[in-house]
């Protein structure tokens, strides 16, 4: 039996943007509707991180004591992220992850002042970066065997997003926290000379993240057939050095953080929400402001709703 191809265009908003804005003031929209949305994750719910990742501590000590693992507060956001994550993709980290936001805002503040003082920044080499992306398993696996022989609370101290977590509470009394203040150092220094250092290398919960099974309907494609011959700015511009996706390809990097950075780069504007199936294409071009709002909007109620 053969289907007829269909292709569904959703383009409400790219055609009343266009008609009122240039292309590059449409991509600074987008550019400022991101900052405001991670503004507004990291000055309200700076602590979703610490409450997901807490539910892989509590589960992990539980069946290394022997004891029932029950559906805690912390296991539930553990959950829900989890579950939101399979949907959407890695939307949590690239828009509310506070750590995500704390990076984006020092490696930015790095670049500015490299540029005033007419530095070039320093940077990672590929290989290095490429290298350091399995530092974050290794991370995730060590805080899994240490909470399940439970010598996890032996090491308390030692935990830069706890010390994050005080400092943005206004908590300064850090005298037993001096070997997570200083690893926190460091990560900072790592965000000046990497863009998204802590997700890319560090981060336990982004492991996690990246192991999950994603749908592709809100991943981002690029229109190859009319891209710019030897461009390439959608990889350069990538905090995670992704190569974009084909029209039509199912392949979803693990590793992409959903900002959506290469779409506000393109020259051509080539680079879309699209789902692909055997039956039809479903392309959200030009939609991607709507499509952020509303998973934003959403994260919002899931948080609001567990309490974060």
């Amino acid at each position: 039996m053969h289907y007829k191809r269909q292709e569904i265009n959703v383009n409400i908003l790219e055609k009343y943007l266009t008609d009122r804005f240039t292309i590059k003031q449409v991509k600074k929209i987008h550019i400022w509707l991101r900052t405001g949305i991670q503004l507004f994750f990291f000055l309200l719910f700076p602590s979703a991180y610490t409450a997901a990742f807490a539910g892989i501590k509590y589960i992990f000590t539980q069946i290394g004591a022997g004891e029932m693992v029950s559906v805690s507060s912390f296991v539930i956001v553990l959950i829900v992220l989890c579950g939101y994550t399979i949907i959407f993709g890695r939307f949590f980290c690239g828009f509310a992850c506070a750590f995500g936001t704390l990076g984006d805002a020092v490696h930015a503040g790095y670049v500015w002042c490299c540029k005033k003082l007419k530095k070039k920044p320093v940077v990672l080499s590929q290989m290095i970066s490429t290298r350091l992306s399995v530092c974050k398993y290794l991370i995730l696996l060590m805080i899994v065997l240490m909470c399940y022989a439970g010598i996890y609370s032996k090491a308390q101290g030692t935990s830069p997003w706890d010390v994050f977590s005080m400092i943005h509470a206004g908590n300064l009394k850090l005298a037993n926290y001096i070997p997570g203040l200083i690893i926190l150092l460091l990560i900072l220094v790592g965000m000046c000379v990497q863009e998204r250092f802590f997700c890319r290398f560090l981060c336990p919960m982004g492991a996690i993240f990246s192991l999950l099974p994603v749908l592709p309907i809100f991943s981002l494609r690029r229109d190859r057939s009319s891209c710019i011959p030897k461009c390439s700015g959608c990889t350069r511009k990538c905090p995670s050095d992704i190569q974009l996706p084909d029209n039509g390809s199912w392949e979803i990097s693990a590793d992409c953080f959903q900002c959506q950075k290469c779409m506000d780069v393109c020259p051509k504007s080539n680079v879309h929400c699209a789902v692909n199936d055997h039956f039809r294409k479903i392309t959200l071009r030009g939609n991607e402001i709507i499509f952020t709002v509303l998973r934003a909007l959403l994260l919002l109620g899931i948080f609001i709703l567990l309490g974060i």
